[in-house]
C-alpha cells in the first residue's frame, strides 16, 4: 500500500508514551540510560555479566554518579540528561 505510513499510528501513539514516561520518572536527570533502570533477575544478570567491558563501565559509571548526586540533591546540567533515544 504505496499511501500509508511505514509506522502506525498506535505504534507512534505508543513511542510517544514511552518517551513522556522516560522524562516523568526524571531518571534521565541523574544521568541514567533505560537499561540502566530494569529490574535485575537472573536474565537481567546474565545479560549485564555478557556486557563488553565499556558498557559495563559506563553503566558502573551512571550508577556512582546517580547516587552521588542523589545524596547531594542534586540533579545534572540539563545539557548533560540523557535522551531516550540514546
Amino acid at each position: 500500500m504505496a499511501g500509508w505510513p511505514a509506522v502506525s499510528a498506535p505504534s507512534r501513539w505508543l513511542e510517544g508514551n514511552q518517551k513522556w514516561h522516560y522524562n516523568a520518572v526524571r531518571f534521565n536527570e541523574l544521568g541514567f540510560m533505560r537499561d540502566d533502570t530494569i529490574y535485575e533477575n537472573d536474565d537481567v544478570e546474565e545479560a549485564i555479566r555478557r556486557l563488553p567491558e565499556n558498557l559495563y563501565n559506563d553503566r558502573v559509571f551512571h550508577s556512582k554518579t546517580a547516587l552521588d548526586l542523589s545524596m547531594r540533591q542534586q540533579i545534572l546540567p540539563k545539557q548533560q540528561w540523557t535522551k531516550y533515544e540514546e
